[in-house]
């Protein structure tokens, strides 16, 4: 498994699988895109295939705060600590941030305690017509 923040090289074709159960999810163009625009990457690419299996995007002012809107890892490479190895590379990078920020379903936030993450309360608005990034 190779860790990196640099997605020079990355493809879309490296990017397929991801985002399983949203019923509009982003095309493969679109999550690259997503990639690229991300003040903070860090990518979870497995040796053998090239294949990205897990990333994790963050968005900072470079100051006082930052938000994690992703972290994901393929299905099939769940339950191996891809996310955990991804989140403590992200936390390295954010080191100097006052405040790092993240939204997570009920059933997310024990995990996210594991790593170190406190419950918080937050509001959220979604635009579901647009969730493909279209």
């Amino acid at each position: 498994m190779i860790y990196t923040t640099s997605i020079k090289d990355i493809t879309k074709e490296q990017l397929n699988g991801f985002f399983v159960g949203w019923p509009n999810p982003p095309s493969s163009e679109v999550h690259l895109k997503l990639l690229k625009n991300s003040s903070h990457v860090v990518l979870a690419i497995d040796e053998g295939s090239g294949q990205v299996i897990g990333f994790i995007t963050a968005n900072s002012d470079g100051i006082l705060s930052a938000y994690i809107p992703f972290l994901e890892v393929l299905p099939a490479y769940q339950g191996q600590g891809i996310g955990q190895q991804l989140i403590q590379e992200m936390f390295a990078l954010l080191k100097d941030i006052y405040m790092i920020d993240l939204m997570c379903d009920e059933d997310l936030m024990g995990y996210y305690e594991k790593l170190g993450m406190q419950r918080a309360h937050g509001m959220i608005r979604r635009n579901y017509s647009k969730q493909s990034g279209l």
